[in-house]
């Protein structure tokens, strides 16, 4: 069982309906004592970090959600802003992340683009595992979807997962132990997406 963490944002029913279209049951919950028993967990997350930020603070999940991720070890997958989330902080808000990734969030620096390319970056675009991860298992040359303008600068090389270029190559996932996190759309990546969560889901 997947539990969608719903705390006001996200694209929850498509991230269920992916789940569903590969045979892995999933609830979506703001229900504190369901976050609890999770055994794994996703936090979704889409537009600007400090409202994501703001909403999951409002929801009063904060206390639960560190216990059971930092405590007890049950793996998480942040999707776009909910990857954001994982770092300290963002450049596009003043409010704190998660801090569960030691890094931060960074606006795309257009000046060093070699070309006219157009923020935000937005389309399919190839990833680059940076390390061995049974995320990623059985996924070649995988290719996902990719909606953002902003991404994230890891303080420590162990915890990035993949890389991808977008005027320069970025970071476009992060795992350390049990946290992972991704800058695209899994529940929006076809085939690539499926498989990705279908790792998650039964290796993890």
């Amino acid at each position: 069982m997947v539990t969608i963490v719903d705390y006001g944002v996200g694209n929850l029913a498509s991230m269920q309906n992916m789940l569903k279209k590969i045979g892995v049951p999933s609830k979506i919950t703001s229900a504190e004592a369901e976050i609890e028993s999770a055994t794994k967990i996703i936090l979704p997350g889409v537009g600007a970090f400090d409202t994501c930020a703001a909403k999951l603070a409002e929801s009063g999940l904060l206390p639960v959600l560190n216990e059971v991720v930092i405590n007890r070890g049950v793996s998480v997958l942040g999707v776009c802003v909910g990857m954001q989330l994982l770092m300290h902080s963002s450049e596009e808000g003043k409010l704190p992340g998660l801090g569960w990734i030691d890094g931060k969030i960074v606006r795309f620096k257009a000046q060093l683009f070699s070309s006219n390319l157009k923020i935000p970056h937005m389309g399919w675009t190839d990833v680059v595992p940076q390390k061995k991860s049974l995320l990623f298992t059985d996924l070649f040359e995988p290719r996902y979807y990719f909606v953002h303008s902003y991404h994230a600068e890891i303080n420590h090389s162990e915890d990035i997962l993949v890389c991808a270029d977008y005027g320069y190559r970025f970071v476009a996932g992060v795992e350390r132990n049990n946290i992972l996190g991704v800058q695209f759309h899994p529940e929006k990546s076809h085939r690539y997406g499926m498989k990705l969560l279908e790792n998650f889901a039964k290796l993890y």
